[in-house]
């Protein structure tokens, strides 16, 4: 027969081993993410990184319509790309760093394209 102590005892094994197996997976996630990322200075350069990003494509958007401003934008859009580019090289892995490597690298390449066949002489 179990006696009331056994009950208390069976209750705080139960959130014992329930606190055990949430602080093994939030471990888990902590090294997965440092892994990933390196270390803290990388999770902050990540953030950075894609702020920098939305405002490049911002920035793109509001370029005005002479070509001296447009060429502006863009060759800063290209360094801005790059520096970006060595962010996600550096930080980021798997299929996250491939896919943000490529688009990155790909506007590089676009707007590079650009400035060389529009931008002679600007």
């Amino acid at each position: 027969m179990r006696g009331k102590d056994d009950g208390i005892v069976a209750e705080r094994n139960r959130h014992g081993i329930a606190r055990i197996a949430v602080i093994g997976l939030m471990t888990m996630a902590a090294v997965s993410a440092a892994r990933a990322e390196g270390d803290a200075a990388c999770a902050r350069d990540v953030l950075v990184a894609n702020s920098m990003q939305r405002q490049a494509g911002e920035q793109l958007e509001s370029a005005g319509d002479d070509q001296a401003s447009q060429c502006r934008v863009w060759r800063r859009h290209i360094d801005t790309m790059r520096r970006i580019a060595g962010v996600y090289g550096r930080c980021l892995s798997g299929p996250d760093r491939k896919e943000k490597l490529a688009q990155t690298q790909g506007q590089e390449i676009e707007f590079s394209g650009l400035v060389r066949n529009q931008c002679k002489g600007l």
